[in-house]
């Protein structure tokens, strides 16, 4: 469906804010993972074509995007990472605004999507007076207008307490039955459960792409734990990538992160994707070192 080839995007002469990327994306939710500043948002830009690439290829179902714009305009929903809303305007009256923009004339589809997102009873509320989680629906629900092959999503549950953001997944997974939907994060735990696929990005270059069981697969044999005094765990600190050190009395119970135990006393356990994660980006930081 979606094929990006050797995509570059720079920024002046020596920052390349996306950096010799290539994916081939079909049907479902594939979790855009990386640091703030990896180069995810401009990465979603260029496929969403709100900006040029300075080489490499993008198409969607063979056709080159970058010359022919259109073709993905069409068949694309993107909801910004800042959706904002237009004051004094209903959910009702913006989605109108909206469809027109989009050219969907049918008002049927508008009070659908509004019930999809769970708003239907908000309907004639000032959208300006919407929680973050009612807006972020309501931004769903306008990049659904025309029915989009490909939904292009930055950062949707940034700033959602705990159950807008369950609702929030929930939705994007159940999208992904028949549609693409590329959502970006730098939180783990909001693809870990809905993508079938994730690409990791860091520093503008894609690091890792693969399914969330895979790189859990890969990760085994590369996270330990053990218990520590405060002494001991700054020794360790300085030889490992400790991912988490809870207190438990004048001890430390570690995790870490590390091809091989430098401790006798580590004992390998089973590591998460968030663990999958930080054990890769460890092994890369080494092989940049030898």
């Amino acid at each position: 469906m979606l094929e990006i080839k050797n995509l570059v995007k720079q920024f002046g002469p020596q920052f390349k804010a996306v950096d010799d990327v290539s994916l081939s994306l079909q049907r479902g939710v594939v979790g855009l993972i990386g640091h703030n500043g990896a180069g995810k948002t401009t990465l979603m830009q260029m496929i969403a074509t709100l900006s040029k690439p300075t080489g490499g290829t993008i198409t969607f179902q063979g056709v080159d995007i970058v010359k022919h714009p259109d073709a993905m305009r069409t068949r694309l929903g993107f909801l910004p990472q800042d959706f904002g809303v237009y004051p004094n305007l209903s959910a009702l009256e913006l989605m109108q605004y909206f469809a027109g923009l989009k050219g969907v004339r049918n008002p049927g589809r508008i009070r659908d999507l509004l019930e999809l997102v769970n708003l239907s009873e908000h309907a004639h509320r000032n959208a300006a007076q919407f929680s973050g989680g009612m807006r972020r629906r309501l931004g769903i629900a306008q990049a659904l207008l025309n029915d989009p092959d490909i939904l292009v999503v930055d950062e949707p549950t940034a700033g959602l307490d705990p159950e807008e953001r369950l609702r929030f997944r929930n939705l994007l997974a159940e999208l992904g039955n028949d549609k693409l939907v590329i959502m970006s994060t730098h939180i783990v735990s909001d693809v870990e459960s809905v993508a079938s696929e994730l690409a990791i990005m860091r520093k503008g270059r894609l690091i890792g792409f693969d399914t969330p069981e895979n790189m859990i697969a890969q990760a085994r044999g590369q996270i330990w734990t053990v218990d520590l005094d405060a002494k001991q765990l700054e020794s360790l600190k300085a030889e490992v990538n400790v991912l988490q050190a809870i207190r438990q009395g004048d001890q430390y119970q570690v995790r870490f992160a590390h091809p091989r135990s430098p401790l006798g006393a580590a004992q390998a356990c089973e590591p998460n994707l968030e663990d999958a994660l930080m054990a890769q980006r460890y092994s890369l930081q080494e092989v940049a070192h030898v």
